[in-house]
This record gives C-alpha cells, sequence and structure tokens, in this order.
C-alpha cells in the first residue's frame, strides 16, 4: 500500500494495521541507528504527525506535502546541531521499520528528545513498552529524564503514569521530568534489542 496514501486517509491506516495484523503487539521490538538512506522514512514518520491537522484546516495536499517536507527538514537539521551525541534511532517490530526515536543519555538528565510511530502501528502497545523499557533502562542507570510534550498531546497520561511529572512549559510544550528511581512494577519491563547497545 502506497505510504502516501496511509498519512492522508485514516481508514487506509486501520485497513493496513489489520492486514499486517499489527494489533498484535508482542513481535520483538528493536532500534537501528537511522543512516541516510532511512531519510524518506523519518520524513514519512514526522509528516505523519501533522497531516491531519493540516488536511483539516483546508489546506491542499501538495502544499502541506510541501510545507511539511520543509518543516521536517528544519527539525533534523536542528536535532543534530543541538543533540551532537544524541542517538537518531528507527523503531522496528519484527522486520518491520515502524517509527524513529531521538535521544540522548549524554550528560546528567536522559533526554527524550522525540518518539512517534505511523499510523498503522499507533494504539497496538508499541510506544508503552517502548517507552517502559526506555524509563527502566534510565532508572537501572540511576539517570533522571526529562522531555517536552504538547499540551493537547493524550501521551501525557502515559508519561504521568510512568512516573513524569510537569516541571514547567514552552509555548505550546509542556516539560516533564522523571527522577531516577525505578518503576513501580519492574516485572513488567519490555526488552528491547539496541537500546542498551551503546552503553556497553
Amino acid at each position: 500500500m502506497d505510504g502516501r496514501k496511509i498519512l492522508q486517509d485514516p481508514a487506509a491506516a486501520e485497513s493496513m494495521t489489520a492486514s499486517l495484523g499489527v494489533c498484535v503487539s508482542h513481535d520483538e521490538l528493536a532500534l537501528r541507528a537511522a543512516t541516510d538512506a532511512d531519510m524518506d522514512f523519518l520524513r514519512d514518520v514526522f509528516s505523519s504527525t501533522r497531516m491531519q491537522e493540516f488536511m483539516s484546516a483546508g489546506m491542499p495536499l501538495e502544499q502541506a506535502e510541501t510545507l511539511l517536507a520543509s518543516q521536517f527538514s528544519i527539525q533534523h537539521d536542528y536535532y543534530r546541531r543541538h543533540y551532537p551525541q544524541g542517538r537518531f534511532d528507527i523503531i522496528m517490530q519484527g522486520e518491520s521499520n515502524v517509527g524513529r526515536l531521538y535521544h540522548d543519555w549524554h550528560g546528567d538528565v536522559v533526554q527524550l528528545i522525540d518518539i512517534a510511530l505511523l499510523p498503522a502501528y499507533r494504539g497496538a502497545g508499541i510506544g508503552t513498552r517502548l517507552m517502559r523499557a526506555i524509563v527502566a533502562e534510565a532508572a537501572q542507570k540511576q539517570m533522571p529524564m526529562q522531555l517536552f510534550v504538547e499540551f493537547n498531546n493524550p501521551v501525557r497520561t502515559l508519561y504521568r503514569r510512568l512516573g513524569f511529572v510537569p516541571t514547567g512549559e514552552n509555548g505550546i510544550y509542556e516539560l516533564m521530568h522523571r527522577r531516577a528511581m525505578p518503576l513501580d512494577d519492574e516485572g513488567a519491563r519490555t526488552s528491547v534489542r539496541g537500546l542498551s547497545h551503546h552503553f556497553q
């Protein structure tokens, strides 16, 4: 199925979800470093998080695609400059690329820069499993965490459940921190292949 159609049509995303069976989220999760060959995929993931917003505002498709491509390039360059030692990873479920995870473990605080999944893979528990693994890894290393999240993003509920608390704001974004403490239910920790690779 055409990836652009999935970005533009929620029904297409649901159809793909059913046909691929991604509602069963027990396949192994893994991270691999993004390369230049992944730029189109990374742009599609970024666009998928904003396309509906632009389409709902009545923006023509071609104009929205052009604007999103430009915004992606600006964001990509910004992240690379401001997090020179950051990890820019592709999230994989089994053999499929399903999203992106940008994170930085250098310094005294783990910076969760960006996490996003393609539409067809949302709502299947993948993000929760991945976040639990990241939080558990940080807790094991006795490192606090911080992230920015939009105030209207429902994922804030998950972050609160994982121990993040609001500590500030920057425009439309809320700053959240998590102290260096273990998860309440360590037994439910999820293993993500590649998460600890650069720490060994």
